[in-house]
């Protein structure tokens, strides 16, 4: 029989004034007994209130004792026990709440809401879908709580035929069209299975719409590469009445950014300042990036002085925006403030900077972001992984690539087409085809970025036949467009090695062939001597394009190295009279973080007279050793002595020698870069320099890298 207690005897409020800790409380035995002999109400009451103080507190040790005591007392199957189970989730143990959730005799459909959105905020999709499968089993009808949260774990494990069957439950229910929950679950989940149509399909059908559905519509046509259609969703939202969101904003302004479109990206910019979203990060992270892309970097970068702590994703967008434009050297500086600052680097954030070392061939600095990236153990990312590819391939470090290439936990098509490359540029044609080969042993499957780069391998290798063999297949085959960028490099290999008839060919099966190609044939007629043809192909690149200076260039000096002075003076004439200017051959060095940067016969390097004591030491030792200078790479009318001393202070050997007078005995290898192709006679003294000093000589020109060692070239002479 119950206690009858008196009317002004309050159980909760003496609980709450004699008892501060609850794991007392429990084990006091009046209580207990008055727990024990209330009306069930109050009891509910009793256990609520001590439920609601372990949320509080987010003590799970007094939970287990509230559960223990309930158990004992006889209470547990009440409606309290789906509070208890709320109390697990929000004191963040999952595992507990799952284990009370089975024990229970009976499940209220907001438990089982609860449970499987916790699931999904804890990333747990699989086990989300399992309990949503066991509420159906057991008769449980989901409501748009339900399937607001699994759709997202079924877009999240991409399992489409899971998610359409869950969307005909939804139909059945009558929640698609009438519930607009369920109705903008539905789109984003289509959208990230790909399935676009799907998506409109489902945002047509829903009465009344709202702006998670339209945000969910544009972030997934974004996504999939149709910014146009986007934006046209964007505006009919608008012209619906509907007002944007943060999240929208930022949505479509990136996607303003993708299609470099200012105008409507400044329409939406005044936009985001009427609804007052401006200050918001999402907002001004996606106008930074808007303006970027756009080509407007100093907007960009007006826009990043306005955060007064940007955080991870504000400075990874700076620093993505500025390589982009082309402003490498301001993307490091701003890495090395955001390290400062002490702000972690993401895998995102390292590989930009990566591409700018490698855009810039910092080497010694690309190392210490490598270090940076083992650090923060991201050596075995994807994206981290093929930046640093990139950036000991043009670094010309083949062998530091391939070991970072080997050490990837997975390899993707883009590290795959990094290490190609890699070889490629370097030369290194039967490595590069070796991982070709390979490719489809591992499960990837070459694209245009593949093909490119395989071809330039074999172009840069002499490797004639497997290239011409390459193109044929793949042209044949019709599974990759073959872009102009393959038939000029098909046109380059063929006339590198003097297939020139069979290169201009190739050229006229092309509709509507660009300056690009004649202009590779071009430099093929004057490699060859191949006066006539070199005419034709002049004549062609004029036609599409009649300001290229660069042609004129090119047939000028094959007439020099035939010996043609008459008809060099008529070009240089015609270019004097269209006001062509010739780009000055330049070399440059990397020493202590500094550039030095040296043009034919420079004087005016501040130690010149330093560089040119130890040129001459080393044309001393390199004629010593059988070097002679070749004077028919000077192309100028000049007696021989003077050609042969106009050889001697070309840019080349002017870098090369600072870099040696600066390194002293040390015995590191020497990277030197140039605007333009390497000239035969600089290539021929450089072997030469590399016996007398006994150090590895790497020069990127603008065709590739060389590795100088021992007296022998990594091209083989051939390039």
């Amino acid at each position: 029989m119950a206690v009858v207690l008196p009317k002004h005897f309050n159980l909760l409020a003496t609980i709450e004034l004699i008892v501060p800790s609850l794991s007392q409380l429990i084990q006091l035995k009046s209580l207990t007994y008055l727990a024990r002999n209330t009306s069930l109400t109050e009891a509910s009451q009793f256990y609520s209130s001590l439920i609601q103080q372990c949320t509080h507190t987010r003590s799970l040790r007094d939970l287990g004792i509230v559960q223990t005591h309930m158990i004992k007392s006889g209470y547990i199957h009440l409606n309290v026990g789906n509070k208890l189970i709320d109390s697990c989730l929000k004191c963040g143990s999952i595992n507990y709440a799952r284990k009370l959730f089975d024990e229970l005799p009976e499940r209220h459909r907001v438990i089982w809401n609860a449970m499987i959105s916790s699931y999904i905020s804890h990333k747990k999709s699989k086990e989300a879908i399992g309990l949503y499968v066991k509420m159906v089993f057991y008769g449980v009808f989901p409501d748009e709580y339900t399937f607001s949260s699994v759709f997202k774990a079924f877009s999240a494990l991409g399992l489409v035929y899971e998610g359409r069957r869950a969307h005909g439950l939804s139909v059945v229910l009558g929640l698609e069209v009438s519930n607009v929950f369920v109705g903008s679950a539905l789109v984003d989940m289509y959208a990230k299975f790909g399935r676009m149509k799907d998506a409109r399909l489902v945002s047509n059908r829903v009465g009344d719409k709202d702006v998670v559905l339209f945000t969910a519509l544009i972030v997934g046509y974004s996504q999939h590469g149709d910014d146009g259609e986007a934006l046209e969703v964007f505006r009919n939202m608008i012209n619906q009445g509907i007002k944007a969101n943060e999240y929208t904003f930022a949505s479509i302004l990136i996607t303003c950014g993708n299609l470099e479109d200012l105008s409507n990206g400044k329409l939406v910019h005044g936009l985001v300042i009427k609804s007052g979203s401006e200050a918001a990060v999402a907002s001004q992270t996606s106008l930074l990036t808007m303006y970027a892309r756009c080509g407007l970097i100093d907007d960009a970068l007006r826009i990043f002085k306005r955060f007064q702590h940007p955080n991870l994703v504000t400075w990874t967008s700076l620093i993505v925006a500025l390589v982009r434009n082309g402003r490498e050297e301001l993307a490091l500086t701003k890495f090395r403030k955001m390290i400062r600052d002490s702000i972690v680097p993401n895998s995102f954030t390292l590989s930009s900077v990566l591409q700018a070392c490698s855009s810039l061939a910092l080497i010694d600095e690309g190392k210490q972001i490598h270090a940076m990236v083992t650090k923060f153990g991201l050596d075995k990312h994807i994206y981290a992984g093929a930046a640093l590819i990139n950036l000991y391939g043009k670094c010309g470090n083949t062998e530091m690539a391939r070991s970072v290439f080997d050490a990837l936990i997975e390899i993707d098509l883009v590290s795959m087409n990094s290490m190609i490359y890699s070889y490629a540029q370097s030369g290194f044609g039967n490595e590069a085809l070796q991982l070709f080969n390979g490719m489809k042993e591992l499960g990837l499957q070459p694209n245009d970025v593949t093909i490119l780069s395989v071809l330039l391998a074999c172009n840069n290798s002499g490797l004639v036949q497997e290239g011409c063999q390459i193109f044929a297949t793949i042209r044949n085959s019709h599974y990759i467009e073959l872009t102009r960028d393959h038939y000029a490099c098909m046109v380059d290999l063929l006339g590198r090695a003097g297939r020139l008839e069979d290169a201009e060919m190739l050229i006229k099966e092309v509709k509507n062939p660009d300056v690009v190609l004649w202009r590779a044939l071009l430099s093929a007629c004057k490699l060859h001597g191949q006066v006539e043809m070199a005419e034709r192909a002049l004549n062609k690149v004029l036609e599409l394009a009649p300001g290229d200076g660069g042609s004129h260039v090119l047939l000028t000096n094959l007439y020099a190295s035939t010996g043609n002075w008459s008809q060099v003076i008529d070009m240089k004439s015609t270019m004097r009279e269209m006001k062509f200017k010739k780009n000055p051959a330049m070399s440059w060095v990397d020493v202590d973080r500094e550039v030095h940067t040296f043009m034919a016969g420079d004087l005016s390097h501040p130690r010149s007279r330093e560089i040119n004591e130890t040129l001459e030491n080393l044309i001393e030792e390199v004629q010593i050793l059988g070097y002679v200078p070749d004077t028919r790479f000077v192309l100028q009318d000049l007696d021989e002595e003077k050609k042969k001393r106009s050889l001697y202070y070309h840019s080349e050997k002017l870098a090369i020698s600072f870099a040696l007078l600066m390194s002293g005995n040390k015995n590191t290898t020497i990277r030197i870069f140039k605007n333009l192709k390497v000239c035969g006679d600089c290539h021929s003294w450089i072997k030469f320099v590399t016996k007398v000093i006994g150090r590895e000589i790497i020069a990127r020109d603008a065709k590739r890298y060389h590795h100088f060692k021992d007296g022998c070239c990594s091209c083989g002479d051939y390039w």
